[in-house]
């Protein structure tokens, strides 16, 4: 037996409570964890945006996909599935906050840290990422205890907000989660040319495009930035690194390409977009990926904007704006993630990259949808 984080947004959560609590579900992209899942494993469910824990479901049956609507009313991202019994499942208001003391200075990835640290968000970045078994029994244990003898844990106005489903409607019918962000004076200020954020920046552009050559694709970089990335980044193959992009679009499309901080290219594809935020406004590179969907809504591509931890927040609300979810191709959100500074630097150092498809990306992933916005 193993254990698993089940990440649940407040949307997903209500459906679930809603449905009869059979099944559990993942996005397309987790299917090899979902395979790897086996009868008598146990779901610790976590509530993002929240961070609470919420329930313990044991899985009943080997993986299969379905597109049946369970979490989403219109195309159900959450496809790869397992039948759970429903073990322990708690109101919002009794999930017990991973902040709270009986958790906080119990688990592996908290205990040690203060509580203002960002780094255990890592472990709460994705549904099924594997428990020790430590943490899995000792959360398992007090999830039980709190349903045994509940303890309300009161929700503030702030959690009671984050509550409160934010969607619109599409042109097609669909539901879409929305976030209207808190207006913030600083975002229009601009780092300093040369400042150590810029040039952590560059250092994530150069990474970023050792791992495309790692992974044997080719690389597009801004002509603006080349110079520099390539004083820290040195290609195996000087032709890795693309001199003119082997695509053909209009030219307002082309310009919007070019731009964006890093491409990964197989032939005349873009299989990956990133943007690279160092100035206080992260507002920028959302807007180019959203520039590009709207001009080429059948473009496949996974796009990414990568900032640090401390932007995490920011970028997850920016990108589920209401302006972002109507574009012809459907809500940003479903196709432009979160990467941290930190997830691309962990990615570098998976040691058999070069025997890796493109999509280890969303291993380290998180999508708007999933994850926190505290």
């Amino acid at each position: 037996m193993a254990y698993y984080i089940n990440l649940f947004s407040p949307e997903t959560y209500f459906a679930f409570a809603e449905s009869d609590r059979t099944v559990s579900g993942f996005r397309c992209h987790q299917r090899p964890s979902a395979m790897a899942l086996k009868p008598g494993d146990k779901l610790i469910c976590y509530m993002t945006k929240l961070s609470r824990w919420i329930g313990v479901l044991e899985v009943r049956s080997e993986w299969f996909e379905d597109q049946t609507p369970i979490f989403m009313p219109v195309d159900d991202p959450f496809t790869e599935r397992v039948r759970v019994a429903c073990k322990t499942w708690l109101k919002p208001e009794y999930g017990i906050p991973i902040s709270a003391d009986i958790c906080w200075d119990h688990l592996s990835f908290t205990r040690e840290l203060p509580k203002n640290a960002l780094t255990w968000t890592a472990m709460v970045r994705g549904s099924l990422r594997r428990l020790e078994e430590e943490d899995g029994i000792y959360l398992e244990t007090i999830l039980t205890n709190q349903e045994t003898a509940p303890k309300c844990y009161e929700l503030s106005p702030a959690d009671e907000k984050k509550l409160r489903l934010s969607v619109i409607n599409s042109t097609e019918g669909r539901q879409i989660s929305v976030t209207v962000p808190a207006d913030e004076h600083d975002e229009a200020a601009i780092e300093p040319q040369g400042s150590s954020e810029q040039r952590e920046s560059i250092e994530i552009q150069a990474t970023l495009a050792e791992i495309g050559e790692r992974l044997g694709l080719k690389v597009w970089l801004p002509v603006n930035d080349r110079s520099r990335v390539l004083q820290l980044w040195h290609p195996r193959d000087e032709k890795t690194i693309l001199k003119k992009l082997p695509l053909n679009y209009d030219d307002v499309t082309l310009q919007t390409i070019e731009n964006i901080d890093v491409l990964w290219i197989r032939r005349h594809s873009v299989v990956r977009a990133f943007e690279v935020e160092h100035t206080t406004s992260i507002y920028s590179g959302i807007l180019r990926m959203a520039d590009l969907m709207a001009l080429q809504p059948n473009l496949s591509i996974q796009a990414h904007i990568v900032a640090p931890l401390g932007r995490r927040s920011k970028v997850l609300q920016e990108i589920t704006r209401p302006v972002f979810a109507l574009l012809e191709k459907g809500a940003l959100s479903g196709y432009c993630t979160y990467l941290s500074y930190d997830s691309v630097r962990e990615l570098c150092q998976e040691t058999n990259l070069e025997y890796m498809k493109e999509n280890i990306v969303d291993k380290y992933a998180e999508y708007a949808e999933d994850t926190e916005l505290a």
